[in-house]
């Protein structure tokens, strides 16, 4: 099987664009084609293969579907909307400005500005625990400043092979694990990773989030993402974090916070309610990069 497609990368964050709707046989890859496009000796090699298609919904522009590089599916990519965005122009299926693109976890919406910029209504951050989904039968509460059953700051302490780390948990369309470190740079992300990605409390598998706090308007960040390891940025990741700062009382809700990553930089916005579940949705902005096109044979 040929197929075309486009080699992408948000921050360092790479991807495999592959447009469904003029090339349909891009739609019927299995699990094991996916994990040879996505291997980085024998295919193109990337993080994460995203795949449009058209909507389901003729109230929507397009349907946006994220496979890692394990060539399981998975509900959501922050970097990955901002390549989307700029993948359906570039491929002449848009020339809107802003989308409504269905994923496995709802609507987003991506707005492209005239310089390129791509600004991502993320959805609202979901903190209940069997929606991220996270057994919370084992809770570590810190309720500072709280009322009632809606604790201003949560907290979970989570068992990783005897040593507790503690952790927000958050769904951004796909769960994330968030904790707070020193320094960024010395984070136990390789070892400790892998172990959070596949706790037993966590049974979708999570990402792990490491973040340092630079100021309330800036944090570094690392993750360890489920099925692709870490890399060298995360747009949902770089959410997850940004939220759970804010919940925490440590980054300011009013305007943008730097999140830096060692692909590069995004700003995220969220004017979310510290105390409800019921939440604001959270904004990403970035840019994205083409680096080239080609043509690649799978293996029937």
């Amino acid at each position: 099987m040929r197929l075309t497609f486009s080699k992408m990368h948000g921050r360092g964050n790479d991807f495999v664009m592959l447009n469904g709707v003029s090339q349909p046989r891009a739609t019927t890859l299995t699990v094991a084609q996916r994990r040879h496009l996505a291997n980085r000796h024998f295919g193109v090699g990337c993080d994460q293969i995203l795949l449009v298609e058209r909507a389901l919904s003729p109230d929507n522009d397009f349907r946006y579907r994220i496979f890692n590089a394990d060539g399981g599916e998975v509900e959501q990519c922050g970097n990955g909307t901002h390549c989307f965005a700029q993948f359906v122009r570039n491929e002449g299926l848009t020339t809107k400005h802003e989308l409504r693109v269905e994923t496995m976890r709802g609507i987003i919406s991506p707005y492209i500005a005239a310089d390129g910029l791509v600004t991502t209504n993320m959805g609202a951050p979901i903190f209940i625990a069997a929606e991220i989904p996270f057994v919370d039968d084992v809770i570590d509460d810190v309720m500072n400043g709280a009322s009632g059953d809606k604790p201003q700051q949560i907290r979970y302490s989570l068992d990783i092979n005897g040593s507790i780390a503690t952790i927000g948990a958050v769904s951004m369309g796909n769960p994330h694990a968030v904790q707070v470190v020193d320094d960024v740079d010395a984070a136990p992300v390789g070892e400790q990773g892998p172990l959070i990605e596949h706790h037993t409390r966590f049974p979708a598998r999570v990402n792990a989030g490491y973040m340092q706090v630079v100021s309330c308007k800036h944090i570094r960040l690392r993750v360890w993402e489920r099925g692709a390891g870490e890399t060298l940025s995360c747009g949902t990741g770089a959410c997850a974090a940004v939220v759970t700062g804010i919940r925490w009382g440590l980054l300011d809700r009013d305007g943008a916070v730097r999140v830096t990553m060692r692909g590069g930089e995004v700003s995220v916005t969220w004017r979310g309610d510290v105390d409800s579940e019921e939440s604001a949705p959270v904004f990403m902005s970035g840019f994205a990069t083409t680096v080239y096109r080609g043509e690649i044979e799978i293996p029937e």
